[in-house]
């Protein structure tokens, strides 16, 4: 166990640590050592007999030491750091921000190709006789959709008040084999909640916490990854539609993404064989890209980060998503529909829009949007590299108009309500007009 910082000779340390494990009283304010985290609390103890060394007991600061949790790592942080990236704690992960330029890596994906290092994405199998019957049950979209193996489907899966649980990606391996992605930070709760779902059902959940995962992003990312994979498999990727996915239990890649532009992702099972696949892609030109860049792109494309523009007290038709709910057949039971079909004939109070500001300014998530009387919040926002302005998803009222104003540090700032695509293949989709 780390232990606190020793107290400078003129600041002795009582003994009322005895019997208090990793509590340290101070009478002064030393900073904790590297690797242990500070919290400060106000003490009920009776401190009378304990020297205070010239202050009164109850001017004394009490510290609980302990120690924090070190961030998980993907088997590549030893590659990030050789590149020099710039790494952040990410629910829980220690992943690069950047790799010393995160516009540049933004355009690199709008422009040629870029490498994502996604291994901290949790990876769900879902097999058993049940699989399909159990999909069906659990997730707002239709798996029967997935009419073929290879296939893949968009979803949330909801709460009974039709609040999103997470979004997620299932593609069809076989009738009685699927496959999850889910995201990283919601990794606990998606887990528990599919596995109270699966009681009583015949089918088994696997979570996939071995190897690798990339995403190959951008327009050469087309003909960039296809060269690095054995000949089998190249010549499968290469003829893979948007949506689909091919491959074995040693390397699956679909062609989806999450930065608006053409790409794959995949699973590497064999974590050497994932590093040697992430050294040839930037070897053969694709910039390696982290998080920064992650987010403007996918802000750019309109797409929905969990935390922020989704979240349990949210329905899909509030967010945007209305498109994922799949309504027919009328007798398929689901989760959350009987919330989401109240909501739906009532008519959803709030609806997600795009914002593209006209002052000047930057839009940050929980900025209040004022709409005439009512109000909305920006739930993303920030600076568009391609688009050179500041640019926005926010919840407002179904009865907004095409302008409203965004609080940005008490200013009220000039905004135009639009489709929230601003870019998707290398594409503005969006006049932008005049900027003050």
């Amino acid at each position: 166990m780390m232990q606190p910082p020793k107290a400078q000779p003129a600041r002795k340390r009582s003994g009322i640590q005895d019997g208090l494990p990793r509590l340290a009283l101070e009478s002064g304010s030393e900073e904790p050592t590297e690797g242990v985290q500070l919290a400060e609390t106000r003490s009920q103890l009776d401190l009378s007999g304990f020297r205070t060394e010239g202050r009164q007991a109850g001017a004394c600061r009490l510290f609980l030491w302990k120690l924090k949790p070190m961030p998980q790592q993907t088997p590549l942080n030893s590659a990030h750091r050789q590149l020099n990236a710039r790494m952040v704690d990410f629910g829980g992960w220690d992943m690069p921000l950047h790799y010393g330029s995160q516009i540049d890596e933004h355009h690199s994906v709008r422009q040629s190709a870029g490498v994502f290092d996604v291994s901290h994405m949790t990876v769900v199998d879902v097999r058993g006789p049940a699989a399909t019957a159990f999909l069906r049950s659990t997730l707002a979209n239709d798996v029967s959709k997935l009419s073929a193996d290879g296939r893949g489907l968009y979803s949330c899966m909801l709460n009974e008040a039709g609040g999103v649980i997470d979004d997620l990606i299932v593609y069809r391996l076989s009738p009685e084999d699927f496959r999850l992605i889910v995201n990283a930070a919601t990794r606990q709760k998606d887990l528990a909640w599919l596995q109270s779902a699966a009681q009583g059902c015949d089918v088994t959940l696997t979570e996939r916490r071995d190897g690798i995962m990339l995403a190959v992003q951008g327009p050469d990312a087309v003909s960039l990854l296809p060269a690095q994979l054995p000949s089998p498999l190249r010549d499968s990727v290469t003829g893979l539609k948007p949506f689909h996915c091919c491959g074995d239990s040693d390397v699956f890649v679909a062609r989806t993404g999450y930065t608006g532009e053409d790409g794959f992702e995949c699973v590497i099972a064999d974590s050497d064989a994932g590093q040697a696949l992430w050294s040839a892609l930037v070897e053969a030109g694709a910039s390696p890209c982290g998080l920064g860049a992650r987010d403007t792109l996918r802000l750019e494309a309109g797409l929905s980060l969990y935390g922020q523009d989704l979240d349990e007290e949210h329905s899909p038709l509030t967010s945007g998503l209305a498109w994922t709910v799949a309504w027919d057949p009328a007798g398929r039971q689901f989760t959350g529909r009987p919330a989401l079909e109240r909501e739906r004939d009532t008519g959803p109070a709030e609806r997600m829009v795009g914002l593209l500001l006209e002052d000047r300014g930057i839009m940050r998530h929980g900025q209040t949007v004022h709409c005439g009387e009512a109000t909305g919040v920006v739930t993303s926002g920030g600076f568009s590299p391609t688009l050179q302005r500041s640019i926005g998803m926010a919840r407002v009222p179904a009865s907004a108009g095409e302008h409203c104003e965004v609080e940005i540090r008490r200013r009220r700032c000039r905004a135009r309500i639009v489709p929230p695509v601003f870019v998707r293949r290398g594409e503005v989709k969006l006049d932008l007009g005049a900027a003050s």
